[in-house]
C-alpha cells in the first residue's frame, strides 16, 4: 500500500485506492533521532495525564480518558476529558472558554466524519455515539514540552473552575 496501490504494468495503473506512506530520507533521519528520546517524551506525556487525573479525580461529572485495565499502556499522546452537565453543572465548552479567556488553548473532541460539511449528503449508519463524545469531550494541553510555570497556570484556571 506504500507504492499507492499501483498495479504491476508498464504504466500507471491502480485497481484499488492506495497511500504514499512512505518517508523521505530526512523525515527517517529525523524519527530515527526521535527514538533515542522516546520513552522520555512518553513518561513527560504521562505525567501530564497524571497532572488531570490529580485535577479531576474528586469532580463528579468529569472523566479523564484512561487505560481500561492494567494490561494497557497508553503513551497519553493527548489528555481528553468527558464532561456530563447534567452531573456537574458546566460544559466541556465552558471549560473551554475559560481556559481561552486565559491563553490556554483546548479544542472540542474531533468532529464525527458524517458531521463534517463535505460528507453532508453522504449516508450515515450507525448511533450517536460519536456525537455524544463530541459534544461532551474536551481535547486538554497535553504537550511533553509544558513547563512548570505553563501547567500551574492551567491548575490555577481548572481549579478554581470545577470548584464553582
Amino acid at each position: 500500500m506504500a507504492t499507492q496501490a499501483r498495479d504491476a504494468a508498464p504504466h500507471y495503473q491502480h485497481s484499488e485506492i492506495g497511500y504514499n506512506y512512505r518517508l523521505s530520507n530526512i523525515s527517517a533521519g529525523i524519527g530515527r533521532g526521535q527514538m533515542q528520546v522516546l520513552d522520555k517524551h512518553v513518561a513527560l506525556r504521562r505525567k501530564m495525564h497524571e497532572f488531570y487525573g490529580d485535577i479531576f479525580k474528586k469532580k463528579n461529572g468529569v472523566t479523564l480518558f484512561a487505560e481500561p485495565s492494567s494490561e494497557y499502556f497508553s503513551n497519553h499522546w493527548l489528555s481528553c476529558i468527558l464532561v456530563d452537565t447534567a452531573i456537574c453543572g458546566f460544559s466541556s465548552e465552558e471549560i473551554r472558554l475559560a481556559m481561552a479567556e486565559n491563553n490556554i488553548e483546548c479544542r472540542p473532541l474531533w468532529k464525527p466524519m458524517h458531521l463534517q460539511p463535505v460528507f453532508k449528503n453522504a449516508p450515515y449508519y450507525g448511533e450517536k455515539v460519536a456525537e455524544k463524545l463530541f459534544n461532551m469531550g474536551l481535547c486538554l494541553p497535553s504537550g511533553s514540552n509544558l513547563t512548570s510555570e505553563e501547567k500551574v497556570k492551567i491548575n490555577d484556571v481548572l481549579i478554581p473552575f470545577i470548584d464553582k
